[in-house]
């Protein structure tokens, strides 16, 4: 019989010890394996094996992010080329991909065994440059390099000349991402359940000023031009390569390429809404904080 195999994907730098004990802890009592990357294994508890990322990503059947929604995005990506469930645990601030907080994970493992939780499918763009493919299920950022000169290119849609931007940065969002990048620029907001790619300038001198929101059939090909700057390709906010004019850049959308575990899709649509509606108001973290009654504050801080 085979045995079901987590694995744990972890923030970069925050203690995540306490949360993946929790998961080790309750695999022992339902016979899981529970697996790490070997990059992780010296931040692992005991009974955590440690694989090669290659061989992680085949023997895994559902993974759990532990971080932010940056941990998430990443755990996707891991597994873009042949999609598994993923359930994240929130160790961040907003976390709009994320619906799982650390008290909650026990009862969310449990349902998670039980095969009582749905699947959200996200798309991912799938983006090639000078030979090589990278993968953003939230966006591509092509940005002027400061000092270089503006972000010059045309667009092509499904191979059709479409028209041509100057700005100082394109933002390619999927649905799921047009709360990102896009939305600071002014895109808008678009349902995670629709397969659209959404292409936005920020601060455009000339050309296309306004968002495009195509489908996922239509795939988007930029060609900086000759006198374009050199631009910084920026992928869920990795700075992965560098084009200078006469480059090009080819984007297509692929649906369901993730598949982020939901155990109550109603709440957290709903909880999603009222952090993107604190996103607009003029106040910081801490002065949100205030507007919190004082005794459900103090529980927060235990």
């Amino acid at each position: 019989m085979h045995k079901i195999a987590i694995g744990l994907v972890f923030h970069p730098t925050k203690n995540v010890l306490p949360v993946a004990s929790t998961v080790v802890e309750w695999a022992g009592r339902h016979e899981f394996g529970v697996y790490v990357r070997e990059a992780d294994r010296d931040r692992a508890p005991e009974g955590v094996s440690a694989l090669p990322p290659e061989e992680f990503v085949r023997t895994c059947d559902a993974l759990v992010s532990i971080g932010g929604d940056g941990t998430m995005l990443g755990a996707l990506r891991l597994v873009a080329d042949s999609p598994r469930p993923v359930l994240g645990v929130n160790l961040g601030k907003l976390g709009f991909l994320i619906e799982v907080d650390p008290v909650e994970l026990p009862a969310a493992l449990d349902r998670l065994s039980a095969e009582d939780f749905t699947v959200e499918p996200h798309s991912c763009l799938r983006i090639s440059v000078d030979g090589k493919e990278f993968v953003a299920f939230n966006d591509l950022a092509v940005i002027r390099q400061p000092g270089s000169g503006v972000a010059a290119a045309s667009l092509a849609v499904d191979g059709q000349r479409y028209g041509y931007y100057r700005c100082d940065s394109l933002v390619l969002a999927t649905a799921a991402g047009s709360t990102a990048y896009n939305y600071a620029a002014g895109g808008p907001v678009i349902s995670p359940a629709t397969e659209a790619l959404i292409v936005t300038p920020t601060a455009p001198l000339a050309g296309i000023s306004r968002s495009l929101v195509l489908s996922a059939g239509e795939p988007v090909r930029l060609d900086l031009l000759p006198d374009s700057g050199d631009v910084t390709l920026e992928i869920d906010g990795r700075a992965l390569a560098h084009v200078g004019g006469g480059g090009s850049v080819d984007v297509r959308l692929e649906p369901r390429a993730g598949l982020v575990v939901r155990l109550d899709s109603q709440t957290h649509r709903q909880r999603s809404y009222v952090k993107l509606s604190l996103l607009d108001l003029p106040l910081l973290p801490e002065e949100l904080r205030e507007l919190i009654p004082a005794s459900y504050r103090a529980r927060l801080e235990r």
